[in-house]
């Protein structure tokens, strides 16, 4: 199927919005070589396992994208949420510092690294 699918990171959101994540994983794996070097793509997947609460595999794929453009604020964010979900707290606070150095003004991520700080 995957090779009569002109625009495949668009089919892989039609996916998602339809809800049908086990089948975007799997649609993921079968394009993944094509788009190794792209920093959407690792998001996108990472975002997936994130809605089925699987935040250790989310944060693999958010490290992936993060490799390629570590300045990624949404990525970022979306590493922090896993963290916290897995109870990483260590972890989650490096993420929001990475956000509040990139973009100063972030009043999320300054909250959250506020109130994180105060556990």
């Amino acid at each position: 199927m995957a090779g009569f699918i002109i625009y495949p990171k668009r089919h892989l959101q039609k996916l998602i919005n339809k809800g049908e994540y086990g089948e975007a994983i799997e649609f993921a794996k079968s394009i993944e070589l094509k788009f190794k070097d792209d920093s959407d793509f690792w998001f996108i997947v990472g975002s997936v396992y994130f809605i089925l609460e699987d935040s250790e595999k989310a944060i693999t794929f958010f490290e992936k994208s993060l490799a390629l453009k570590d300045d990624d604020i949404e990525t970022l964010k979306m590493k922090t949420n896993s963290h916290l979900a897995l109870g990483q707290k260590d972890e989650a606070l490096k993420c929001c510092k990475q956000i509040v150095s990139i973009e100063p003004d972030n009043i999320e991520a300054q909250a959250l690294l506020e109130n994180l700080e105060n556990i």
